[in-house]
């Protein structure tokens, strides 16, 4: 079996239309849900559906990379240089047949390129956002917010090639994560900023709670940073009780490996396998920066509780929280159930998002007052 050019971009046009139609689709319901509403109206309304779509583009990228499907088809933009696994059934049938428990099937294929195609519509759809921006009606906020969020989606597009054609290297799986992360808060800000999930009455803002939602933000963003770094290691099941790991309280670890970055995933960079002990240092340290994120976090949960304002966002953050409590600990007891594991993924990007609708809210309410 001939061996398969990482990069075929015979199939990239034929891509962009399929995402171009089926970006096609909540763009068209969008529209009939605003007739007669103003451009700015109708930006807004489409921001809130780019972010909601975004959010499930990270759900299904944690389906697809906790069902093994990363590398379903081992090639970019396409499958085999196709368009869609029914073109590429001659090439997916073989490399099975080859290798039956191996990276590429049929439904691996289609898991991958299912995510592509929802990624590539998603991308259409900030094209439209942006065009809209400039040359629709004045809007309140600067065009060039969408324009950077445009930038953002095609850097995260070549993370996706990155991911692929570099074989799942960690790091660049787990910058792939967090750079959607970053795509959630670029959409956020814009859709507060357009009048979307306003924080309704008056509170008392200081800059002592500007910094607390800040430093939370970035709490939250190294926990999500430790969480991919587990996830893209495979490093969830090497403890499987809690809350001990191993049988002990202090297993034997090797934290100087799992802060190895840049290396082939299984390999340190010597060309060593990963050890026991690394893994068991990832999981680990991800576990303790837990501790400290969700008490930082409930700390901030309370504080805003007691502005009535801010009431509603603040019991959104609990309710996350708790979620990710319990998913977190599923992944350990119950062996990373998918359902868990996508919600873990997906649950921190809603506190993202969370956080920073606040603080771009509080900052608006500060420029108002």
């Amino acid at each position: 079996m001939s061996a398969t050019a990482l990069y075929n971009l015979s199939p990239a046009g034929a891509l962009m239309g399929f995402g171009a139609v089926l970006a096609c689709l909540p763009a068209a319901w969008v529209w009939l849900r605003q007739r007669g509403a103003s451009a700015q109206r109708r930006q807004t309304a489409l921001t809130v559906l780019i972010l909601f779509l975004t959010l499930d583009l990270i759900l299904v990228g944690a389906f697809t990379r906790l069902t093994d499907s990363g590398l379903g088809c081992p090639d970019w933009p396409g499958c085999y240089g196709q368009s869609n696994p029914l073109a590429a059934h001659a090439d997916i049938s073989a490399a099975q047949e080859a290798l039956p428990t191996g990276p590429v099937t049929h439904q691996k294929a289609w898991i991958e390129m299912v995510h592509r195609y929802l990624a590539t519509a998603v991308g259409a759809l900030i094209v439209l956002l942006t065009l809209l921006a400039w040359f629709g009606a004045r809007s309140v906020i600067s065009p060039w917010w969408p324009t950077a969020t445009l930038v953002w989606v095609c850097v995260q597009g070549a993370f996706g090639a990155l991911t692929v054609t570099m074989k799942l290297f960690p790091a660049i799986v787990s910058l792939h994560l967090l750079g959607a992360y970053a795509l959630l808060a670029l959409l956020v800000v814009q859709a507060v900023k357009l009048g979307a999930f306003r924080v309704e009455g008056h509170f008392a803002t200081s800059a002592g709670m500007r910094s607390a939602i800040t430093v939370a933000l970035g709490l939250l963003l190294l926990q999500a940073t430790s969480g991919a770094w587990v996830s893209t290691n495979y490093a969830v099941l090497v403890c499987g009780d809690f809350p001990t790991c191993q049988g002990s309280w202090w297993p034997d670890m090797n934290f100087a490996g799992a802060l190895e970055i840049w290396r082939p995933l299984g390999e340190h960079g010597d060309g060593s396998i990963v050890t026991l002990q690394t893994l068991t240092a990832i999981h680990m340290a991800h576990r303790m920066l837990a501790l400290v994120t969700a008490l930082v976090l409930a700390g901030l949960a309370w504080r805003l509780m007691r502005q009535r304002a801010l009431q509603k966002p603040a019991r959104i953050l609990v309710g996350l929280l708790v979620l990710q409590v319990l998913t977190g600990l599923s992944n350990v007891v119950l062996d990373w159930p998918i359902a868990a594991a996508m919600l873990h993924s997906g649950g921190a990007g809603a506190m993202v998002a969370v956080l920073v609708w606040m603080g771009t809210a509080i900052r608006l309410k500060d420029q108002t007052a």
